[in-house]
């Protein structure tokens, strides 16, 4: 069982929560503990996970989960939810890096992962698993329950009674449902900066597919570097893994290249989308003009 099964057996399904994504990292400048030694380093592991409710409404929380030294379970640190986190800063925009920022309310922290290639996997997921939570929110509160209840019962009072005073009362329902409405202030969503493209487009499941690959070859590169390091003195074990190695580097640049092939694939495929409508739009406006 690898750790993200792990997390969502042991953390979220007790919670009745559903474990989306998570990714290990490290603080990119680490915070000063009064309790430990100088230059000690707490021997732990960090992970931020990304999980959804299974109740409805569903909720979205962005959770801080530690495995402590010597132990196999996880321990639930932090947990906010998308509402409290205003920014997620993928650092660069040109190019895959391991380094993002995550901004809440109360809250500001630099991560590293393990490698670009989770890190990429974790924000593509976030930024849709919010677009999908806000977007189910302005559905939900475009007409409020309670304003359309309101509503309701002013039309009923109305039918019920319509010769004692059914003009001012259905007018004062009337005047509360507007002013229901024009005090609702729509929450502010999660800004996502300096992100590519292909991870916050729609395009993007193949790239997903691609960064999986990469973390999977990533994962067995660093278990065949730790096999050499504990049996240094078998040549034949070492020359196998080394070989393995430079087998797992050529198809992980194999599939880089095949990433980027695909990138610029389907940008030429929207291109030709758009040429393909303006086209059809200028076929139609001929075609209504030498039909008259």
């Amino acid at each position: 069982m690898n750790s993200q099964s792990a997390i969502n057996k042991e953390i979220f399904i007790p919670r009745d929560e559903r474990l989306l994504v998570s990714v290990e990292v490290w603080r990119r400048k680490r915070k000063k503990m009064s309790f430990l030694p100088p230059g000690a380093k707490g021997d732990y592991a960090t992970f931020i996970c990304v999980s959804v409710s299974n109740t409805i409404p569903h909720q979205l929380f962005i959770t801080k989960v530690k495995q402590f030294g010597g132990s196999s379970s996880f321990v639930r640190r932090s947990q906010w939810t998308v509402e409290q986190l205003r920014q997620v800063n993928g650092i660069n925009a040109s190019k895959d890096s391991p380094e993002f920022d995550l901004v809440f309310d109360n809250a500001f922290d630099q991560w590293v992962a393990r490698s670009s290639a989770e890190k990429c996997i974790f924000i593509q997921i976030l930024y849709h698993a919010c677009q999908t939570y806000w977007e189910g929110k302005a559905g939900n509160l475009g007409k409020p329950a309670k304003l359309m209840k309101v509503g309701q019962q002013g039309r009923a009072t109305q039918y019920a009674h319509p010769e004692v005073g059914a003009g001012p009362s259905n007018s004062s329902a009337s005047r509360t449902t507007k002013a229901r409405r024009k005090s609702y202030v729509p929450p502010r969503e999660t800004e996502f900066i300096n992100c590519q493209s292909k991870l916050t487009g729609d395009a993007c499941t193949m790239n997903l597919v691609i960064y999986r690959c990469k973390v999977f070859l990533n994962r067995m590169k660093n278990m065949i570097v730790a096999n050499q390091n504990r049996s240094p003195g078998q040549t034949r074990q070492r020359v196998t893994g080394g070989t393995l190695g430079n087998v797992a580097k050529r198809v992980n640049v194999t599939l880089g290249q095949r990433g980027d092939r695909l990138t610029q694939a389907e940008d030429k495929t929207v291109e030709l989308m758009h040429k393909a409508q303006q086209f059809a739009d200028t076929a139609h406006k001929l075609a209504l003009k030498y039909s008259k």
